[in-house]
């Protein structure tokens, strides 16, 4: 299924998206809700029996509103783009290729929805940058949790955008949350897609397009470390919840890393997309 958080008369209401992409039906209860309570089958029958209406014209929020904790997020996990700024960070480059992922967070407070403005603030920092990203939405409990047990606790996948502050990010001691969690900056959706919908999980296509111009095309079998292993390694004495979101890493193409390089600036149209995820379209919006 893929299942949306609809605007509807200034309420958020759950909504279920026809295969096709063209329709909506609106349902009882939250999208949150259902993330954590193990009750797809009843929404999928649900589903099966409302009425649709026309999704052109209607408002879809971030799946999302009830966050567990911060935003979990995982740096370096396509080779290339942990190749393409070797020498741009500013002095904070490891002294090898991380052999195992590298984690950090980002304050719920960034997530917008899928067609919402990205609060631009060039006060607050010259350099914005663009990173889309396949994002995995937790749907149950677990702590130690084996990789070949990772898609139990996997409710579905939805698209963000992590942009980030790259001067912010470089100058807090060389720790990334600063950088990376000014409020409203962070699109997310456009709607959680269910894990059974999705033959291949290596095989999605990431594009981050820039006011028309493709930036990042990169498919999720360049991963450096595996969907499994990220569940693996930070459930590794950590209870992840239900509900939880967590990023996966960018591919190549990001702005910082260009020659000359190239930041976001107001007014420029940010496009995110993964084939068969759904696409975010976002302007930088003072």
């Amino acid at each position: 299924m893929k299942l949306a958080t609809a605007i509807v008369d200034g309420e958020r209401r759950l909504g279920a998206i026809t295969s096709d992409d063209t329709e909506i039906a609106l349902l009882p209860g939250s999208l949150d809700d259902v993330v954590r309570s193990g009750t797809l089958e009843s929404v999928r029958d649900a589903a099966a029996q409302a009425p649709t209406i026309a999704l052109a014209g209607i408002r879809l929020a971030a799946p999302l509103s009830r966050f567990n904790r911060d935003i979990l997020c995982t740096g370096w996990n396509y080779w290339d783009h942990f190749e393409e700024s070797k020498g741009k960070r500013e002095g904070q480059d490891p002294a090898e290729a991380p052999k195992h992922p590298t984690f950090f967070t980002k304050g719920p407070d960034t997530v917008i929805g899928p067609a919402d403005d990205i609060a631009y603030d060039p006060d607050l920092s010259a350099k914005w940058d663009y990173e889309a990203e396949v994002v995995l939405v937790i749907g149950r409990d677990g702590r130690d949790i084996p990789e070949e047990q990772a898609w139990e606790h996997v409710f579905g996948f939805c698209v963000a955008n992590d942009v980030s502050q790259r001067d912010l990010q470089r100058a807090h001691g060389g720790q990334w949350l600063k950088g990376k969690s000014i409020d409203a900056t962070m699109p997310l959706g456009p709607w959680i897609t269910t894990t059974d919908e999705i033959d291949d999980p290596y095989g999605l296509q990431i594009q981050c397009e820039i006011n028309g111009e493709l930036r990042q095309d990169a498919s999720t079998k360049q991963m450096a470390f595996r969907f499994e292993r990220l569940i693996a390694e930070l459930s590794r004495g950590m209870t992840l919840r239900a509900g939880d979101v967590l990023l996966t890493g960018t591919p190549s193409g990001i702005g910082n890393a260009r020659d000359p390089q190239v930041f976001l600036a107001e007014g420029d149209l940010v496009v995110t997309r993964v084939r068969g995820l759904g696409t975010l379209a976002n302007r930088l919006t003072r």
